[in-house]
């Protein structure tokens, strides 16, 4: 593993991180993709990443969220984790998807309609166990809640 990887899952396990990083990172991501015209997630450079455009489960408004992810079967389904960066409450875009589980992501430029889906039981504890290979720093976060962290799966509609 590269010393950056090691370096930055090691900071972003740190409860100082996940008081910045949810205002911050997603901000600078909406920037750069709007510029690039859904060319470059800059936290991409690390994790794969997605824009997720879903429903506003009480608004019913399109609601835009970058986001790691972690890409299943060649592009064809990707995973989504809840994780908040540690923070006790459930992110706003996994009641969105709950409710409403049709969405868009822009994944390396391409506009791509997905159905989500709530992984629970023996399904959800696979894709955790290849969540933290993936990116362990994804323990510490759910070591940090009392929540278990929401797992999706996203395949294209």
């Amino acid at each position: 593993m590269a010393v950056g990887v090691r370096v930055v899952q090691k900071v972003s396990s740190t409860r100082g991180f996940a008081k910045v990083a949810p205002y911050v990172i997603p901000a600078l991501d909406r920037a750069v993709h709007r510029l690039t015209r859904g060319k470059v997630l800059l936290s991409a450079q690390m994790l794969p990443g997605i824009v997720l455009t879903s429903t506003g489960a009480r608004s019913g408004l399109a609601r835009r969220a970058p986001l790691a992810c972690m890409p299943e079967e060649g592009g064809r389904s990707w995973i989504l984790v809840g994780s908040n960066f540690g923070r006790p409450g459930h992110p706003a875009w996994t009641h969105n998807l709950l409710a409403r589980p049709e969405a868009r992501i822009s994944w390396k430029g391409e506009d791509i309609p997905v159905t989500a889906r709530l992984l629970e039981g023996e399904e959800r504890a696979a894709a955790w166990q290849a969540v933290l290979r993936f990116w362990p720093p994804y323990a510490t976060y759910q070591a940090r809640v009392e929540r278990e962290i929401r797992l999706f799966r996203l395949v294209r509609s």
